[in-house]
């Protein structure tokens, strides 16, 4: 939270990666030199992915496509073929029949 402080009191769940931040840019840059917040890159990349959740949500992302690709590629092996469905119930035609319901 903006306050600094978490939602149920206490200190928010960010705020250690902002201490980091904060500790990096007071160690590596004064008040004449600011190029050594460049040094600081990981530590707000941290905090900014604390804030946001880009990364973890890319990462839940492409973990859910590659599941639904899975799931796809399972579903098409056993599947029945057109004409086994068409020819479901019509007499003279159990053998399609119990391959499609399972029951050979």
């Amino acid at each position: 939270m903006a306050s600094g402080y978490g939602l149920h009191g206490g200190p928010g769940r960010c705020f250690p990666f902002w201490q980091e931040l904060l500790a990096c840019y007071v160690v590596n840059s004064n008040a004449d030199d600011d190029s050594g917040k460049q040094k600081c890159g990981l530590a707000l990349e941290d905090y900014y992915e604390c804030l946001h959740h880009k990364k973890e949500a890319a990462r839940v992302k492409a973990l859910q496509a590659a599941y639904r690709k899975a799931e796809a590629e399972r579903s098409r092996e056993s599947a029945p073929t057109a004409g086994q469905i068409r020819n479901l119930g019509l007499l003279n035609k159990d053998d399609d029949t119990a391959k499609v319901l399972g029951a050979r």
